[in-house]
């Protein structure tokens, strides 16, 4: 077997998985306008129209209603609250809340790996 047939197998073997890899995409999508909240003390009620809720900085009290795609949290003492998360939550730093009612999310907490305590919990509604 010469370079040449070698690189067309590897080129074949390529196509075939960037292939499979678009067939297996999932249905549902994130929507463009991801919603960030970035402060300290910030209170507010937002609807996360199937985007992504990005909260940064610390205290902030967040309520989601609807459906988001996925939650982000950086910081400490964030209390998040969402309806329904599709995709993941991801969790930054130290004593953060983060309850969803809906939803079978992965849940990243990465301030736990660091020995950071974190709360991340499906509540009833």
């Amino acid at each position: 077997m010469g370079w040449k047939a070698s690189s067309t197998s590897l080129v074949v073997t390529m196509v075939a998985v960037l292939g499979t890899l678009m067939v297996a995409a999932p249905a549902a999508q994130a929507k463009n306008g991801d919603t960030h909240i970035t402060g300290q003390g910030v209170v507010q009620t937002l609807d996360c129209n199937d985007s992504a809720l990005i909260v940064v900085g610390t205290g902030n009290n967040i309520t989601a209603v609807g459906t988001c795609w996925g939650v982000s949290v950086q910081g400490s003492a964030n209390v998040v609250v969402v309806d329904n998360v599709v995709n993941d939550i991801t969790v930054y730093g130290f004593d953060q809340t983060v309850l969803y009612h809906q939803g079978e999310p992965l849940v990243w907490d990465r301030g736990r790996e660091l020995g950071m305590t974190n709360r991340i919990d499906r509540v009833p509604v």
